[in-house]
């Protein structure tokens, strides 16, 4: 695969948002699920939970200015929970966020994510709330995620973090996206295309 596809590492300052079992209908409201391209997912994520029905910007985390250009998501238990709508993690890469660490989460949202090259890593509760605690008390804070050693380092600090290894090895070789693979073999593609029986009207099979 493509260098430019690998994930190695992440680093990037954090927004907390703390709560369980947050699904995918509070991550992207079904009205916005008709739209014909995601591009327009990322300030749509959280809508109702970041906006009233004026428009009018809430109290959450992410338009809290001290977070602003978060890029590590930090969650609790069951994240992503729900619908397996791909819109969830599209809204959150689409907002700027490249990495998640939380204490559980869906396993068809984590796929998803991996399928967008977001790590989406795991660790026990204490650690997930050490990481709350020390980006609300200090937000500037840089988070180093190692997907080699699978760990994160913040403040002098290091924790051990868990990842799938099929995420893992998708995210470290650049095997994670299914579009460039494509487009890297488009020449086996054609030639599986060409021995076709039924693309050559079964021409092999006539006699």
């Amino acid at each position: 695969m493509n260098n430019s596809s690998q994930i190695k590492a992440v680093s990037g300052r954090a927004v907390p948002l703390p709560g369980n079992d947050i699904d995918t209908d509070r991550i992207i409201p079904a009205r916005f699920l008709r739209c014909v391209t995601f591009e327009a997912l990322g300030e749509q994520l959280f809508w109702d939970e970041r906006f009233d029905e004026r428009g009018q910007p809430l109290d959450h985390p992410l338009n809290n200015p001290k977070f602003g250009g978060g890029s590590v998501l930090l969650v609790n238990g069951n994240f992503g929970c729900g619908s397996s709508r791909e819109h969830a993690p599209q809204a959150i890469k689409r907002f700027g966020i490249k990495a998640i660490i939380g204490e559980s989460f869906a396993e068809i949202f984590a796929g998803n994510c991996t399928n967008l090259g977001i790590p989406v890593f795991t660790t026990n509760p204490e650690t997930v709330q050490r990481l709350m605690q020390i980006v609300e008390s200090k937000p500037e804070t840089i988070l180093d995620l190692d997907l080699e050693e699978a760990s994160v380092t913040l403040g002098g600090e290091t924790h051990p973090l868990t990842i799938t290894d099929s995420s893992r090895t998708a995210l470290l070789k650049g095997s994670w996206d299914s579009l460039e693979a494509l487009l890297q073999n488009s020449d086996r593609i054609k030639d599986t295309y060409n021995q076709l029986p039924y693309i050559n009207g079964f021409a092999d099979f006539s006699s």
